[in-house]
């Protein structure tokens, strides 16, 4: 498998050679599920709360006589069973985040890359060059094909392209070590440096 390698003007200045073993074949899908699924679930603030009957507004006196009045025997207002009580079992403030092993995340990874680059959504330059206002990131984006919802990738991006990037909306830019199997799903266009793609065809082939 070979990608072209074009320069910041869309211009053909090489190519590289992807190996088989790493970016060809079937793509397991269900791995990409499982890691997607866990990002999300990762991604939640899980800040929903109820009030329990110690937590709602009430006294603790019993509002009338145990018998007598015909009704149902009553301790405090606060109860559950009273419209103004308390939740049972309601949601509580917690973290949704579970762990996920290495080994599957990186082969979550891989999977997305090679589900990308099989349809044909990864562009490879050589580097991004200096980039300084978010007008330069549009026109560039824009002469790359990647007008919209793109992901620029690089081993090391540089503080000034993050920042003319994350004005653009649906576009990102990330370092490729901390590259998931959500952030390639999520992105129309995935936008690699050379020295990027070389480093994930490492790192994801040992």
């Amino acid at each position: 498998m070979t990608l072209d390698i074009v320069n910041a003007q869309n211009e053909k200045t090489g190519s590289l050679e992807l190996r088989d073993e790493v970016f060809g074949g079937r793509v397991r899908a269900d791995l990409i599920w499982q890691s997607v699924v866990r990002d999300q679930a990762a991604a939640r603030r899980g800040t929903h709360a109820t009030k329990t009957r110690g937590l709602v507004s009430g006294t603790g006196k019993k509002p009338y006589k145990q018998k007598g009045t015909g009704r149902a025997q009553a301790g405090e207002t606060r109860s559950p069973l009273w419209r103004t009580g308390g939740t049972v079992f309601g949601p509580r403030p917690r973290s949704y985040a579970y762990a996920l092993p290495r080994k599957q995340a990186r082969r979550a990874l891989r999977e997305a890359l090679a589900a990308k680059i099989q349809a044909g959504a990864v562009v490879v330059v050589d580097e991004f060059g200096p980039v300084e206002k978010t007008k330069a990131a549009a026109d560039l984006l824009a002469r790359l094909g990647a007008p919209a919802s793109a992901l620029l990738v690089d081993v090391r991006p540089a503080a000034s392209l993050v920042r003319a990037v994350r004005n653009i909306p649906g576009t990102a830019c990330l370092e490729s070590g901390r590259l998931t199997a959500r952030d390639v799903m999520r992105a129309r266009r995935i936008v690699a440096t050379r020295a990027a793609v070389e480093r994930l065809q490492e790192v994801l082939g040992s």
